[in-house]
C-alpha cells in the first residue's frame, strides 16, 4: 500500500503533467485559430515539443483533444496536420451553430439577470461603437463575448459545449464572417437589440430560441449572398 507522500507525489507529478498538456494545446490553438498555422500544416510532435521545452506526451494528448474539436486530422504515413477546410464545411459549421447556440440561449434566458442583461447590452453598444472604424475581427471577438452572456446559464453543459466547439470550428474556417459582409454587423447589432427585449420582457424561451437560430442563419445567408454576387466558388474568399 503506497504511503502518503508517494501519493502526493504521484498527484503533484498529475498535476504537472496536465498543466504542460493545457500549455501545448492552448499554444497550438492559438496558431491555428490566428491561422499562422494554415490549414494542412504538418504538426512535427518532436519540433512543438521542443518550440515548448516538454516531451513529446502532452503535446501528443494536446493534439487528441484539437483532434476531437476537428481542428487537427491524423492521416496514416502523414501525421497530425492542420484540418483542411472547404465552403461546405463552413455551411455545415454555421448551421449546426445555429441549432445548438439557440436551444443554449433558448435554456438560458429564463436564468438570466438584470445584470446579465445590462452586461449583454454594454457589449453590444461597444459592437455597436466599433462600426465607425471597423474591424471584423474585433467585431467578432465582441459577438462571441455577447452571445456568451445570453447562454452563460443554460443548465446543459453538453449543448454548451457543442457551441463553443462550435465557435471554435468557425475560427479556423474564417477569420470573421464580417470581414466579407461588414453590411451584416449593422443588422447584427439590431438583432441582439431584440433578443436582448425578447428576454428582458419573459419571451416564451422557444421564441428566444427560433429568434437566436434566425440571428445566426442570417449571417449565413449574408454571406451565401456575397458568393452569389461574386461568382465564387466554394473553397474561394477565404
Amino acid at each position: 500500500m503506497p504511503d502518503a507522500t508517494t501519493t502526493e507525489n504521484r498527484g503533484e507529478a498529475d498535476s504537472v503533467a496536465t498543466s504542460k498538456s493545457q500549455l501545448a494545446y492552448e499554444w497550438l490553438h492559438d496558431r491555428i485559430v490566428s491561422h499562422r498555422f494554415t490549414p494542412g500544416y504538418r504538426l512535427v510532435l518532436s519540433q512543438i515539443a521542443g518550440e515548448l521545452g516538454i516531451s513529446v506526451v502532452p503535446v501528443r494528448e494536446a493534439i487528441r483533444r484539437l483532434e476531437a474539436e476537428g481542428l487537427v486530422t491524423f492521416e496514416k504515413n502523414i501525421g497530425a496536420q492542420v484540418a483542411l477546410v472547404d465552403e461546405g464545411e463552413y455551411v455545415t459549421t454555421m448551421q449546426t451553430l445555429a441549432v445548438v447556440e439557440g436551444a443554449a440561449t433558448g435554456f438560458s434566458a429564463p436564468l438570466l439577470t438584470s445584470d446579465d442583461l445590462t452586461r449583454a447590452r454594454a457589449v453590444n453598444q461597444r459592437m455597436r461603437e466599433s462600426l465607425e472604424h471597423f474591424d471584423p475581427r474585433r467585431f467578432t471577438e465582441l459577438n462571441e463575448e455577447f452571445h456568451a452572456v445570453l447562454f452563460a446559464r443554460c443548465p446543459n453543459e453538453h449543448i454548451t459545449d457543442l457551441v463553443r466547439r462550435g465557435w471554435s470550428r468557425l475560427r479556423m474556417l474564417r477569420d470573421s464572417t464580417f470581414s466579407f459582409v461588414p453590411g451584416r454587423a449593422v443588422e447584427s447589432v439590431a438583432e441582439h437589440d431584440h433578443l436582448v427585449a425578447l428576454i428582458e420582457n419573459g419571451a416564451d424561451p422557444i421564441e428566444i430560441e427560433l429568434a437566436a437560430r434566425r440571428h445566426r442563419t442570417a449571417t449565413l445567408d449574408a454571406f451565401r449572398q456575397f458568393q452569389r454576387d461574386h461568382d465564387q466558388p466554394h473553397g474561394a474568399g477565404k
